[in-house]
């Protein structure tokens, strides 16, 4: 188990160090056996970079890297270096309290300083042999954090007014919002428009691909 680093020039040379590298090389030095595919693993190649990292969040709502205030996410680019998908941020509280203010809530940390790790995804070349790519990291700007907000607010306000209906995925400019479970055996609490306690679908905030391109862009530019 790699210990946690201790500050974020340790965290960046970590990094550094797997870029060039494929998965099954990564995967080896940690005796990790690499999946045939990602169908049922979705989340494998996160989970074996934050392994090699140092990465001490596990599952608590806190950045990845606890200490640095860091969150680690890898972002998988398709043969023309195009990002393939829209990011999950973190699962969405769907029930006012604590979280449910913009100065307070989950998004908000774990956007203040996010380590990105580009990663090879094209569908025609096995997992073993896909590539890490060149960590960046990003803090968002005065006026991307406004954006962020404005669209944060804006899906909040349908959440606790129970109008879940209303959101779709095409709401907000750089954060959406869609169902996060597998099936819909899995269910959460929210509320009705009434104010009363329903059983819904869990939902959770995604950063869209056109504007993590636009980071990947400005990084390497």
């Amino acid at each position: 188990m790699t210990s946690p680093p201790r500050t974020e020039s340790e965290l960046l040379a970590r990094a550094g160090a797997l870029s060039g590298l494929t998965l099954s090389q990564i995967a080896e030095t940690y005796r990790v056996t690499v999946p045939d595919n990602l169908l049922t693993r979705k989340g494998w190649v996160g989970e074996l970079i934050e392994r090699c990292l140092g990465a001490d969040a596990g599952t608590r709502p806190e950045p990845d890297f606890r200490q640095l205030g860091i969150e680690l996410k890898t972002l998988p680019l398709d043969r023309d270096g195009r990002v393939r998908e829209s990011t999950f941020v973190c699962t969405a509280s769907l029930i006012n309290g604590p979280g449910t203010r913009w100065e307070n809530s989950l998004v908000r940390r774990k956007l203040d300083t996010v380590l990105w790790i580009p990663v090879e995804a094209d569908r025609e070349r096995p997992l073993a042999g896909r590539r890490v790519g060149n960590p960046f990291l990003w803090r968002p700007s005065p006026a991307q954090w406004r954006i962020l907000e404005q669209d944060w607010n804006s899906i909040m306000d349908l959440v606790l007014t129970g109008r879940l209906g209303e959101i779709s995925a095409n709401r907000g400019r750089y954060l959406q919002m869609r169902p996060k479970a597998a099936s819909g055996r899995s269910l959460c609490e929210a509320i009705d428009a009434d104010g009363n306690r329903i059983r819904t679908l869990p939902r959770g905030f995604y950063l869209r691909a056109r504007f993590t391109s636009e980071l990947l862009k400005q990084a390497y530019l």
